[in-house]
């Protein structure tokens, strides 16, 4: 979950995440993974000063549970997604999406965020705003964005 944050706030999209869902929840262990790496970094700056995302405490229970699998960011996010009921839990690492899916919890990731995005009008250029979040260091499967690109209509 602390990934598409990062990486949206790098690009200059942190607003996509408010726009579409208004307040978001994180966990602890994903909050202190998107600003604990450099105060001074803007990306960590934006992330800070988003009053909409909201921080909670969850069962360490469950967490306890997931870690086996997952570092303990994701199995936060998966645990509070399922205490909470979570209508859209938001995630990149396959392995930890492949748990989400094992609970039947609904996800996506940056890059979905991002297509949605283009095509509301939001963005531009799909093909520009994907060579912005790779260039942020963000990986993204060459056969997976061409796929994108195609379904956009931008080669």
């Amino acid at each position: 979950m602390s990934t598409p944050i990062i990486h949206l706030a790098k690009i200059g999209q942190l607003d996509l995440l408010q726009r579409f869902f208004g307040t978001i929840i994180v966990p602890q262990m994903v909050w202190k993974e998107c600003t604990s790496h450099g105060e001074r970094r803007p990306e960590i700056e934006n992330i800070l000063a988003a009053d909409w995302i909201k921080v909670v405490k969850i069962n360490d229970r469950i967490v306890t549970l997931l870690r086996h699998d997952l570092d303990h960011g994701e199995a936060e996010a998966i645990a509070l997604a399922m205490e909470r009921k979570a209508s859209l839990l938001l995630l990149d690492d396959s392995d930890a999406r492949e748990k989400a899916r094992l609970y039947h919890l609904p996800i996506t990731g940056t890059v979905g965020l991002l297509l949605r995005a283009y095509r509301e009008g939001l963005v531009a250029s799909l093909g520009e705003t994907l060579d912005q979040l790779e260039s942020s260091g963000f990986r993204l499967h060459t056969k997976l964005k061409e796929k994108l690109l195609k379904e956009a209509g931008e080669i």
